[in-house]
């Protein structure tokens, strides 16, 4: 392989809003650079870019100083200026973390420390403050999150495609790297690509691509679906704007929340729980190479021995549509079982390490010719322009001058 040889400057992989942000953030550092992504579906943001709540996070859940801290924070106000100047519709509502019981009431002032910490502007509620902005919604106290917008991050993720060249329908199946050189791609069409550096922003498969690139991530990517519903028509009253519960601060995951999208409809959720396949959006999807993959990690297992008693809630309020009810009655008394109705789930890409533990920040790691963004869940959306800012400088460090 040689200079004259190569197809382009970079190759990324992934057509969600992580990698299409990173090819933006290449060009603008360095106009001119030829930047290719490539990405296997028929179109950009098909999985989790695509199946979230649509939430701009503030960066208020987040370890301070951590980059889901910095990240979201810039990101928020970064993706509302993006929406505004390409004419993408986005709001912000603001949000209340409730908390439902007084036992909650510690770990809601700890989240109000982290998010002064953090810079999130939150004001603190009683029950009346409560009843005034969400008058269903029952809590004995509450953080008001002001910078807490709404979007539609797909859209986003298609002007980005408009300013980046991508290629659809390209199934990445093999990388050869050369040291001093660069690497190649082979095609599941049998096309090989040549470039001078790799970037892997693969989500749900970033493991699997870090490995056929020679690096050993140190962590395996495990799938977990959040399941939805929606408020049935004539309902969606019940809830004004975003409210979410005091999360359990053992896992990343927010706990079922009440979120009104800027259609007006209200979407309520997730849960986690196990996807049999990488790619699961529901039970019927069975990838049996890839669950076994799962269940041969013994980060897996460890995980699974440590919070059995937190999976098998998940898993009852998924098979149970009256343990889901019961579980948003908490924060909504008036919801009943006829007004959920199902909504398409989405799958988030959680790295797990070897002693199982839930990897809890951005992961980045860079191997010759090579930046592997290996944990990139939530808030990853919000946090998408400078986490492409992030991956780019050290793709520009591994290109020179």
């Amino acid at each position: 392989m040689t200079a004259a040889r190569y197809d382009c400057d970079v190759l990324v992989i992934g057509g969600g809003i992580v990698g299409l942000a990173t090819a933006h953030a290449l060009r603008a550092a360095r106009p001119g650079l030829a930047v290719t992504v490539l990405e296997k579906e028929a179109g950009e943001a098909r999985h989790q870019t695509g199946r979230n709540s649509g939430v701009i996070h503030s960066g208020v859940y987040y370890r301070p100083g951590s980059m889901k801290a910095r990240f979201a924070v810039r990101g928020a106000a970064e993706m509302g200026k993006f929406c505004a100047e390409h004419g993408i519709p986005h709001a912000v509502p603001g949000k209340m973390i409730v908390a439902t019981d007084r036992s909650e009431l510690p770990r809601l002032h700890e989240l109000a420390q982290r998010a002064r910490r953090n810079k999130v502007p939150v004001r603190e509620l009683g029950p009346a403050q409560i009843a005034e902005r969400e008058p269903e919604v029952r809590g004995v106290a509450a953080l008001h999150v002001m910078t807490t917008g709404t979007c539609d991050f797909a859209a986003v993720a298609r002007q980005l495609a408009e300013l980046a060249t991508v290629r659809l329908g390209t199934e990445v199946t093999a990388v050869d790297r050369r040291p001093g050189v660069g690497v190649a791609v082979r095609t599941a069409d049998g096309h090989v690509l040549r470039a001078r550096a790799l970037v892997n922003c693969a989500g749900l498969y970033s493991d699997r691509i870090a490995e056929l690139a020679g690096d050993r991530p140190g962590l395996r990517i495990v799938p977990f679906r959040g399941e939805y519903y929606r408020l049935a028509p004539g309902r969606e009253y019940l809830v004004r704007g975003l409210v979410y519960p005091v999360p359990d601060p053992a896992f990343p995951f927010l706990g079922v929340h009440l979120t009104r999208g800027l259609d007006g409809e209200v979407h309520i959720g997730p849960n986690a729980v196990l996807a049999l396949a990488r790619e699961g959006y529901d039970w019927r999807t069975v990838r049996p190479g890839e669950l076994a993959g799962t269940l041969a990690w013994p980060g897996m297992w460890r995980l699974a021995a440590r919070h059995w008693r937190a999976g098998a809630l998940e898993l009852r309020r998924s098979w149970s549509k009256r343990a889901f009810t019961a579980a948003v009655r908490r924060l909504l008394p008036a919801v009943t079982e006829d007004d959920l109705l199902p909504a398409p789930s989405g799958v988030r890409a959680q790295a797990v390490l070897p002693d199982g533990t839930l990897a809890d920040d951005f992961r980045i790691v860079e191997g010759p010719h090579t930046v592997h963004v290996l944990n990139a869940p939530s808030p990853a959306a919000t946090a998408s322009l400078p986490i492409g800012r992030e991956v780019a400088s050290r793709v520009l460090r591994t290109l020179g001058p």
